[in-house]
């Protein structure tokens, strides 16, 4: 264990540092366990670049077992056949029991996703919360539907649909939000009655191990949340292609999702993906300059643009180019980078070395290719903590690299427009399609360009704002499917429909 865990002074580290110190489990049948094999890895503190703990890595057998014991869970009807009232008030309890722990999970996230605490406090813990009790609200408005048939004349007949749960769902979640996403998949196929093996990313397990102690604390019965630790490669593709697994859930990159879409062909296991975007952020030269800066700056430098959704390509109608462009510079200049342990951090470090190094690579290429940098630049590891400066490039041309692809960083690409009628087109020249925000005081005109956008969440004068009711997903290579609102849940059902002869 690094000395970094044993100078912890606060009380914060305090609740968390004995967890730090214990190698963290895999989850199988409701019992903690080692990887068969002893295998380990390492941990990471993105701010400091130090290990902090270390997680067992799954083998095959390891997968094999979380699935059997999510198979049994499900046929033994332990959680599809209790009543749908009793899942919600056990899916109610874990939020309230994720508030009350809130302070140690946000510490969590702290460390291991380089979140500070009062963002985790403050937001994503109520916001994982509530997303239990939305959807612990749906399990009694699961809903069929009666249908009348017209197929033979004189005879009586009486047809219904319904929806049951589809089985056994392995939930894939990244590094970039490892509890709120978690939870965006936990939450609704619970709710739908399904038993689950989720996995987290390699490098953010800790959140996602407390949350599973805490959902078995609520009630929750064993078998029906299993926690598989490992990387994508192993752990994910055996997941992916395991035939007793009836669903996959996916959110990372578009590479990965095809490979796991890949995968899961062998027994046309259903797949849902949440997979990665280039968000267009269009400003119309009515817009409010100062909202629209504002919002500019805090959609691609949030979580340093670790995040799906981020406005990483900005278009700025030409007239209002100069004004805006040196708020923007302004705002960016201002941000403090720095450790997510210090609350006075305005934007905190990358999630690890590789990041840094495949971010660090496109800023590389950007220059080459032409762009001009306003602020930021090519960064140095100096081997305490992965941190980069808030980058923007302007005068840059939309073949290039930085344009067409998702760096998944703080860099942000800023074209100019002047014909009104050609942005729509410019804003989705792109091969991904999961949001876009439109900023004007023109009401018909934002409805109108939201229309046109080829985009599965449109946002006007704000940027990723989310909420668990709203569908959140995207076209075109941004995926398939939907997490949030009923539509979520739908995803982890099978319509069944039922024709009776009277």
């Amino acid at each position: 264990m690094n000395n970094q865990v044993d100078e912890i002074n606060s009380a914060q580290f305090n609740k968390v540092k004995s967890r730090l110190e214990t190698t963290q489990k895999l989850l199988i049948s409701g019992s903690w366990q080692c990887s068969s094999d002893q295998q380990n890895s390492e941990v990471i503190d993105p701010s400091t670049g130090n290990v902090i703990s270390h997680a067992s890595v799954a083998t095959y057998d390891d997968v094999n077992l979380a699935v059997s014991a999510a198979r049994e869970s499900f046929e033994s009807g332990v959680w599809t056949k209790m009543t749908p009232s009793q899942r919600g008030k056990i899916l109610w309890k874990v939020a309230d029991l994720l508030e009350e722990y809130g302070d140690e999970v946000a510490t969590l996230e702290m460390l291991n996703a380089g979140k500070k605490f009062s963002a985790a406090r403050q937001g994503e813990i109520p916001f994982a919360a509530d997303c239990f009790r939305y959807f612990a609200g749906w399990c009694t408005k699961v809903e069929g539907a009666t249908k009348s048939l017209s197929i033979i004349p004189g005879q009586d007949f009486h047809a219904y649909t319904k929806r049951e749960p589809i089985g056994v769902a392995a939930l894939i979640v990244p590094w970039n939000g490892p509890l709120v996403q978690a939870v965006w998949k936990i939450a609704p196929a619970l709710a739908a009655g399904c038993s689950c093996i989720i996995k987290p990313a390699m490098e953010t397990p800790l959140s996602m191990v407390r949350l599973a102690e805490i959902m078995l604390e609520a009630g929750v019965p064993p078998g029906v949340l299993n926690v598989i630790l490992g990387g994508g490669e192993t752990a994910g593709k055996w997941l992916s292609e395991h035939p007793d697994v009836d669903k996959i859930s996916f959110t990372g990159s578009t590479g990965v999702g095809k490979k796991i879409l890949d995968a899961a062909k062998g027994n046309l296991k259903k797949v849902s993906l949440e997979l990665g975007g280039k968000s267009a952020m269009i400003v119309f030269p009515d817009a409010d300059i100062e909202e629209a800066s504002q919002g500019a700056v805090e959609a691609i430098f949030s979580h340093a643009g670790q995040v799906c959704v981020a406005g990483s390509r900005l278009f700025i109608h030409q007239d209002i180019f100069d004004a805006m462009i040196t708020k923007i510079k302004e705002k960016t200049l201002a941000i403090k980078v720095g450790s997510c342990h210090d609350e006075s951090t305005g934007m905190g470090p990358v999630i690890s070395q590789r990041q840094f190094n495949s971010i660090r690579k496109y800023i590389h290429l950007g220059i080459e290719e032409g762009g001009r940098l306003i602020t930021g630049g090519v960064p140095e590891y100096n081997g305490d903590g992965y941190f980069i400066s808030p980058t923007i490039f302007v005068d840059v041309k939309p073949e290039m690299t930085i344009v067409k692809e998702e760096i998944f960083g703080p860099v942000l690409v800023v074209q100019t427009f002047t014909d009104e009628n050609d942005i729509n087109q410019m804003a989705n020249d792109s091969e991904y399609g999961l949001a876009a925000s439109i900023w004007t005081k023109d009401v018909s005109k934002a409805h109108l360009t939201a229309s046109a956008m080829r985009a599965g969440l449109v946002w006007v004068n704000c940027h990723g704002i989310p909420d668990m009711s709203v569908p959140f997903g995207g076209y075109k290579q941004s995926g398939w499917g939907r997490e949030n609102g009923y539509e979520a849940l739908l995803q982890y059902t099978e319509l069944k429909s039922v024709v009776v002869k009277l």
